[in-house]
């Protein structure tokens, strides 16, 4: 008799998080699908981003995938094969809420602290919505991004477009978005789809993630509540965003801590 899977199980084990020195790593691990998308890796996504946002240690994270591929994209089969996996996917209790789908890519966008996607190999369809809910992208030369959602008939709907409002021309985001190209690094590059690229993308989020370490945890936060929550909105909106946080932070103790670290004191932030 055959047993049966264990579904917290194989939900646990479709992403791993281990934190290390304030900082998130997180590794999308179906290596043998290429990282492809069915609903236990969803729901291991939302749950680890969970994880992360209940832990105020964590400065940064890192997001990477397992094997040859960071996703390519949708398990079809494992998806579409049950129609309960799609309601699943798609169910909100409000038109404005994030169903499943969106949170593995807006989750990301509403975590306090600054999210870096290391990107090798395919990064298509799920996958790139995934990667489009972090604030960096960093991809190796040889990656191959596509937004590919038409080849099966449907709309990119993963949160994804949230962030291609914020980084690429309209007109751009359109073409890819209608015609499921796959493009270079280089190219993703030139149309703002990734931050930047590196032979070694793990090592150089690592190198960003410290660099952001270095400055004051409540100024980080701060900026990215700012540019994520304000950056399309109106003059004075943006400007009343600024000084109320800025007041914030002065009334804080880490902004102080910021002064004497420039000072040559080795002060840990709060």
């Amino acid at each position: 008799m055959t047993a049966k899977a264990n579904p917290q199980t194989e939900k646990s084990a479709r992403v791993l998080l281990k934190i290390e020195q304030q900082i998130a790593w997180v590794q999308l691990n179906r290596a043998n699908k290429r990282n492809a998308l069915d609903l236990a890796m969803f729901e291991a996504i939302r749950d680890c981003q969970k994880l992360i946002a209940k832990d105020q240690s964590i400065r940064a994270v890192i997001v990477a995938g397992n094997g040859e591929d960071f996703c390519s994209g949708l398990d079809i089969k494992a998806v579409m094969s049950n129609k309960w996996n799609a309601i699943k996917l798609l169910w909100k209790w409000l038109p404005g809420n994030a169903n499943l789908a969106q949170k593995v890519s807006v989750g990301w966008r509403r975590l306090k602290v600054p999210v870096i996607v290391a990107i090798h190999g395919r990064c298509w369809g799920g996958g790139m919505q995934i990667a489009l809910g972090a604030d960096f992208r960093i991809a190796s030369p040889s990656s191959s991004l596509s937004i590919m959602e038409t080849k099966w008939g449907l709309i990119p709907d993963m949160a994804g477009n949230l962030a291609l409002r914020d980084c690429m021309s309209k007109d751009q985001a359109m073409k890819l978005s209608m015609t499921a190209e796959e493009i270079s690094s280089q190219q993703a590059l030139e149309l703002n789809l990734i931050t930047e690229i590196s032979e070694q993308p793990v090592a150089a989020a690592k190198q960003l993630a410290e660099q952001i370490k270095q400055q004051s945890p409540d100024a980080i936060k701060a900026i990215k509540k700012l540019f994520h929550k304000r950056w399309q909105d109106f003059d004075r909106y943006i400007l009343a965003s600024e000084t109320l946080s800025q007041w914030r932070i002065l009334l804080g103790k880490n902004q102080t801590i910021a002064v004497k670290r420039q000072s040559g004191k080795n002060i840990e932030y709060k």
